[in-house]
């Protein structure tokens, strides 16, 4: 058994929009981020996700509204619903996502990264 420093855990993280699996809990892989600027817009299909802020602000825009989230807030972003995160600055985040959620959900571009890239 051991413990996870999120805080230690994203200053080793160097590249923006590339998850680390820093842990799991059954079938929920716990994940960290550098998020600045924008993803893209996706959805996943059967998998809702969950973002935790852990430093910064983000923005998580909907097809009809946009929530922001700040320092300490967390938000689950429904199955199936397209959403775009965006972070004007710097955002440090926790992720929580069942083990079979793909990075960009139905797009594949240069940003997404495998299971296996995002294990730490």
């Amino acid at each position: 058994m051991k413990s996870v420093n999120f805080l230690k855990e994203l200053e080793q993280v160097t590249e923006y929009w590339s998850p680390r699996i820093v842990g799991q809990v059954n079938d929920q892989f716990i994940k960290v981020a550098k998020l600045k600027g924008d993803l893209t817009w996706h959805k996943h299909d059967n998998e809702d996700e969950l973002f935790y802020i852990v430093k910064g602000r983000l923005l998580l825009e909907y097809e009809n509204e946009v929530i922001t989230l700040e320092e300490g807030d967390f938000h689950v972003v429904p199955k199936g619903t397209m959403h775009n995160p965006i972070a004007k600055e710097e955002c440090w985040v926790a992720l929580i996502e069942t083990v079979t959620t793909r990075h960009t959900g139905d797009i594949i571009m240069e940003k997404t990264k495998s299971i296996d890239a995002q294990l730490a």
